[in-house]
């Protein structure tokens, strides 16, 4: 059954204000995570333990009926316990598939950078193309499929830091933040007697989802915003102070990051207002900064704006 414009516009919005139920004092956090979701993009949450990053992906996955699963990464996980494994089976002499947790709409990667490199990179071909290769078979993931990863930035030992490849597989890096004195009592009170996810229900279904997701494929970008969006990615990679700019990748998760905050907004067409809005989420986990530059002590995001506001932006 087709959806019209204004009744996904309403399904976006109903399923803000749903996750806002529960993660509460972080509306800025849940609308990036949303946008992430409708850009068909993955999310690396950097930040201390206990501010909520497991209720954020709980909550997306109960308001669209999805299937999480979670895993908690650390140095003794296999590729295997993420994608699946093939196991003999004596009676028919033949190999079966056991899917693993990556088969489902919202995979949690508990402190993904306690894993190591050969583990973490069994989300790559997941992440990027929705699906695996187990064994020489190709098997599809269901879609909609959204990764959250985490990070704890305090707690280094025992880490192994993220591939630069993986990194550029992050649609946005979010950093969470504590709740204010006004905010965190009201938690207090609402889950004095039960757990706030207990509160909320599906908004909306997968299958409306993936029709949102292409619907957001078709928002309007002119010819001049195309230019934009490339302008600034160059920028990234003529700057001497950056050693690594933006990647192509890069290019492509800024322009439907920007299509779906327009969607957001009502439009189905994008503004400049968009695209420079979602820049600093999308493109500062992007840049490896040169050291002993001026720009070294900088944060990504901030770097990011500063270039921003060096190119022109088109009337």
């Amino acid at each position: 059954m087709k959806i019209t414009v204004d009744e996904a516009y309403k399904y976006a919005q109903s399923l803000i204000d749903n996750v806002c139920r529960v993660f509460i004092g972080k509306r800025e956090v849940v609308v990036s995570a949303v946008l992430a979701l409708l850009a068909e993009g993955h999310i690396l949450l950097e930040d201390v333990p206990g501010v909520g990053k497991t209720l954020l992906a709980k909550s997306l996955a109960k308001s669209i009926d999805g299937v999480l699963k979670r895993i908690q990464f650390t140095a003794d996980l296999l590729p295997t316990d993420v994608s699946g494994v093939s196991i003999f089976l004596p009676n028919s002499a033949d190999f079966s598939f056991r899917k693993g947790p990556v088969f489902s709409n919202i995979l949690l990667g508990d402190e993904i950078n306690r894993a190591t490199p050969r583990t973490q990179s069994s989300l790559l071909e997941a992440m990027e193309e929705y699906q695996v290769t187990v064994d020489g078979n190709v098997y599809e993931l269901d879609k909609p499929f959204l990764v959250i990863a985490t990070q704890n930035p305090i707690e280094l030992e025992g880490t192994y830091p993220l591939p630069f490849s993986q990194m550029d597989r992050f649609i946005v890096r979010l950093n969470i933040g504590y709740l204010d004195h006004k905010i965190e009592k009201q938690m207090l009170k609402e889950q004095k007697l039960s757990l706030a996810l207990d509160q909320i229900e599906a908004v909306l279904d997968c299958d409306t989802l993936v029709k949102i997701q292409k619907m957001i494929r078709h928002i309007t970008i002119s010819e001049d915003l195309y230019d934009y969006i490339i302008d600034i990615i160059h920028k990234t990679r003529d700057t001497d102070a950056i050693e690594y700019g933006v990647s192509p990748r890069g290019a492509l998760d800024l322009m439907r990051f920007s299509q779906a905050s327009a969607f957001i907004n009502g439009r189905d067409y994008v503004l400049p207002d968009d695209i420079k809005q979602s820049a600093a989420a999308v493109l500062g986990h992007r840049i490896i900064v040169k050291k002993g530059t001026r720009l070294a002590t900088s944060g990504n995001k901030d770097i990011i704006e500063e270039l921003i506001d060096t190119v022109k932006v088109p009337v």
